[in-house]
C-alpha cells in the first residue's frame, strides 16, 4: 500500500486537514482538526497504508 499524508494547517479563521493535498472540511480549532486527521489516519492504517501526519506550528 501507499502512504496516506495528512496536514493540519490554518485556513481562513480556522483550520483544515489536507489529505494528500486536498482539503475537505474546516474546523474551528487546531485540536479539532488534529482529531479528525487522527481518525482518518486510523482507517488508513487498517487498510495497510503508512501514515504521515504534520501539524502547523502557528499558535492557536
Amino acid at each position: 500500500m501507499g502512504v496516506a499524508q495528512y496536514a493540519v494547517t490554518p485556513r481562513g479563521q480556522g483550520w483544515t486537514v489536507l489529505h494528500d493535498g486536498n482539503a475537505k472540511s474546516d474546523y474551528a480549532t487546531k485540536e479539532a482538526a488534529f482529531e479528525a486527521a487522527v481518525a482518518a489516519a486510523s482507517l488508513a492504517i487498517r487498510e495497510g497504508h503508512d501514515i504521515d501526519i504534520k501539524v502547523s506550528s502557528r499558535p492557536t
